[in-house]
């Protein structure tokens, strides 16, 4: 064909002109050594001691980063041995802003293999025990990040969430979690699963000490990360997280208690109703579309996940921002070499998404997506009459982490079969926090997770109402 050769060699030239041009690289600002693997503590991957500015309003509070956030300098394994062996060239940017703001990081804590698993036992560097009782899981996938925060090990964390990966920790660990407003936490640096369902998190005993670094690391990126609004509402949370419920109007969503285990649906239910005495309107209110929320998000996040974090190699394409190539390029030559080395849920995700996409095309991630359209309006329908709406976080107390002797169905069942209230979340965006809500009758006394969704951008409000459920256990 005439004019074939000339144009393909054109594009060649274009190519290599792009080879060599330098892209831009965050700066790292702060001082620090590679640090040391811990062998010792299960909750964590990598020990390091990053000092950030002198004053700030994390001065003096330690802070642990989930093992997928990327720390200039430090190794990086996101649970997975896909990624040993990898170091970060660039500090994410919440790492950056916790250490303007005064915060010391003293290390990677350890989470699931992939991020692909809401149990805690997936991680290629063992199980992480649950605080409460070591034969338990942690939650998952920020494993690490709620065991170190509920031992106090360290004040904060950093956790991510796909599907509930900060709550049900959280829940677990008898910790405050919060899955921010989609967009509102810039998830530049941090290994992406799906670019719709991405969000990353503060993890603290505290709702105080939530609040303070949710108000570091929330802000726009200067465009880095697509998820992202240029105009981010970010009031001073730390400053109004006291301010009180009084007058607001919370609603106890029935359907978030469909299935749940008898004595967690009780402790619950009895925490949001003493929300009374601090002034709040309680009523039952009902959603039905609630029970498709998990259906919805499963094309999502399966099929999403298969083209972003598979065959995209961790960033995909079709979106402007910030791509951290080293990162790509070790998930690339991974996946080639050692595919197998994937975590069980991750391979089914793989081989599930491959057979749909070849027979049904993208049908059924699209259909998803407008249904994910129709949830939001529908939760946004009822958060016009509350404030918030409150359920159970998890449908089941801490598990059992899983035995050898486990099936695969069995073993599957535990490490994904707890996001039915957690996941719709992650499709619509809404903010949702999880914080406890006391703890079950008899031995071992196990943690009751709370769950607080509201309105975009309305974070505060869940904070303010997580701060009163506090001050009921402060008042008693």
């Amino acid at each position: 064909m005439s004019g074939k050769p000339e144009f393909c060699d054109g594009t060649c030239k274009d190519y290599q002109r792009v080879y060599e041009l330098t892209a831009p690289t965050p700066t790292v600002k702060y001082p620090r050594t590679p640090g040391y693997r811990d062998t010792q503590d299960d909750s964590w991957y990598y020990r390091c001691d990053i000092k950030g500015a002198e004053k700030g309003l994390l001065a003096g509070k330690t802070v642990a980063i989930k093992d997928n956030v990327t720390v200039a300098g430090v190794p990086m394994m996101n649970g997975s041995k896909l990624l040993e062996g990898f170091v970060p060239d660039r500090d994410a940017t919440v790492v950056t802003r916790i250490l303007d703001a005064g915060g010391r990081i003293l290390g990677k804590s350890v989470c699931e293999d992939l991020c692909f698993s809401g149990n805690s036992c997936t991680s290629s560097t063992g199980p992480v025990k649950n605080p409460h009782d070591p034969t338990r899981s942690a939650g998952g996938s920020s494993s690490g990040s709620g065991s170190l925060v509920a031992r106090k090990v360290v004040d904060v964390a950093i956790g991510g969430d796909q599907g509930g990966s900060i709550r049900i920790p959280a829940s677990w660990c008898g910790i405050v979690g919060l899955k921010p407003t989609y967009g509102l936490v810039p998830y530049t640096g941090i290994m992406p699963i799906e670019k719709t369902i991405d969000h990353a998190g503060p993890m603290a005993r505290t709702v105080e000490d939530c609040a303070a670094l949710l108000e570091v690391i929330a802000g726009y990126d200067d465009g880095n990360d697509p998820r992202q609004f240029p105009a981010v509402p970010h009031p001073p949370y730390s400053k109004l997280v006291n301010d009180g419920i009084k007058g607001k109007k919370i609603g106890i969503l029935t359907e978030g208690f469909v299935d749940v285990e008898e004595d967690l649906a009780r402790v619950v239910r009895q925490r949001a109703l003493t929300l009374k005495e601090a002034g709040a309107e309680v009523s039952d209110v009902s959603l039905p579309i609630h029970m498709d929320g998990l259906a919805i998000w499963t094309p999502v996040a399966f099929e999403g996940t298969y083209q972003m974090m598979i065959k995209g190699n961790g960033h995909g394409y079709n979106w402007k921002g910030s791509y951290d190539l080293p990162l790509q390029e070790a998930l690339a030559g991974s996946y080639n070499l050692r595919p197998f080395d994937c975590p069980l849920p991750v391979k089914i995700v793989m081989i599930f998404s491959e057979y749909m996409q070849r027979n049904y095309q993208n049908k059924f991630y699209g259909k998803a997506q407008n249904l994910v359209q129709h949830l939001t309006r529908e939760y946004n329908r009822i958060l016009k009459d509350y404030d918030v709406i409150v359920m159970p976080t998890l449908p089941a107390k801490v598990v059992k982490l899983p035995s050898k002797g486990h099936s695969v169905y069995e073993t599957l069942k535990l490490e994904l079969d707890m996001i039915r209230n957690t996941a719709p979340f992650n499709a619509t965006g809404h903010p949702a926090l999880s914080v406890n809500a006391g703890f079950s009758e008899g031995l071992p006394a196990l943690p009751c997770g709370m769950m607080i969704v509201g309105r975009m951008f309305d974070d505060l409000t869940l904070l303010q109402v997580a701060r009163a459920v506090e001050k009921t256990f402060e008042d008693k």
